[in-house]
């Protein structure tokens, strides 16, 4: 019996788009002989949309912006099966940025009890918030670029004092960035402090809370983590922009980025790379996939960036070109995932939840 995949995609973040291209992908992939694959949409104003089984591949992107007639906004009827025996089997969550890639989602798949692709709660949630997952890397070990944070009312209120503490603590340049957003949205680099202060002022349109990193002068490099309890790592990979930094229209419009898949790096620096991988994935209690990412200097001195624990799953991201060169194919990719999601929903049944 085939089993029923239901690929839930779009949402209300500014990363929709990428949701919508990463959702055409990943149907290209199914094998669509073994599963039944159902659309459920979100669009940008909340409604959701379940659409009927897909026969094949999704032809375009606009196949997969359902028509009219889904349900109310914040309905998700249309995941509750009216009969249990014809439920969905796996939810491929493909929603990028806040309500979708931060725990929200996830949680209300575990309220479900439904088994999900990728993170869960608590990992989606620490993931998507810079500041958090800092601390965290702190608690870990791992080193980082100095940063200083903050949120909108502080900002609003002290603006000069923390524009002092900022060019106190770091260095120039410094990138400004959303504490909870993916994909380089609202991301700026800024070199004075009028640049300091237009940058902060963008990015707080994206989110409350602001980081302010150091720039530093290295290499980056990206790892791919797969599994649960026993995670296994990728190839490294480097990236190289063609101009000033990897921001949102390098990534997803120009092309204006080099993929250098495997990265040149001294097989200790490799080493050192998958341990620091293992132990970001481990202290945020990761499961299914995570993509690491680092800073590399001159000196092979490493610095961990982030975890994306929802990364850009094209054919062409950096993720999945990662497992193809260390041979796993995309198809096999998505089988894998598929295939640890059920492992790890299956181990949690087993969970005493009541008292006797």
């Amino acid at each position: 019996m085939k089993k029923r995949i239901g690929l839930l995609y779009g949402g209300k973040s500014a990363e929709h788009e990428v949701s919508l291209s990463t959702a055409q992908a990943v149907t290209k992939a199914l094998n669509f002989e073994k599963y039944e694959v159902y659309p459920v949409y979100i669009t940008q104003e909340g409604e959701w949309r379940k659409g009927a089984s897909l026969e094949g591949p999704a032809g375009s992107i606009e196949q997969l912006q359902l028509e009219q007639g889904g349900s109310a906004p914040n309905d998700i009827s249309g995941f509750l099966p009216a009969e249990p025996e014809k439920g969905l089997d796996v939810i491929i969550p493909l929603l990028h940025g806040p309500n979708g890639e931060d725990g929200t989602v996830q949680g209300m798949l575990e309220v479900m009890n439904l088994p999900y692709v990728g993170n869960g709660v608590l990992a989606s949630s620490a993931g998507m918030d810079k500041v958090v997952m800092k601390q965290l890397f702190e608690i870990a070990g791992l080193k980082q670029t100095p940063y200083v944070y903050f949120i909108r009312r502080e900002w609003k209120n002290g603006q000069a004092a923390l524009v002092k503490k900022i060019t106190s603590e770091l260095e120039w340049p410094v990138f400004v960035k959303p504490a909870n957003l993916g994909s380089s949205v609202g991301i700026n680099k800024a070199e004075t402090e009028e640049e300091l202060i237009a940058a902060i002022d963008e990015a707080l349109k994206f989110d409350r809370k602001i980081v302010v990193e150091q720039g530093v002068v290295a290499r980056e490099i990206e790892i791919g983590v797969l599994g649960n309890d026993a995670p296994e790592c990728s190839v490294a990979g480097e990236i190289k922009p063609l101009k000033a930094f990897y921001d949102y229209q390098a990534k997803y419009k120009d092309g204006n980025t080099a993929m250098i898949i495997p990265a040149e790096l001294p097989e200790e620096v490799y080493a050192q790379l998958v341990a620091s991988a293992k132990k970001a994935f481990k202290i945020l209690d990761c499961s299914g996939l995570v993509r690491a990412d680092f800073f590399v200097t001159a000196d092979n001195e490493i610095l961990i960036n982030e975890v994306n624990t929802l990364p850009g799953f094209t054919p062409f991201s950096m993720f999945p070109l990662l497992w193809e060169n260390t041979g796993l194919a995309y198809p096999d990719l998505i089988e894998k995932l598929i295939e640890l999601a059920i492992e790890r929903y299956e181990e949690k049944q087993l969970l005493q939840v009541k008292m006797d």
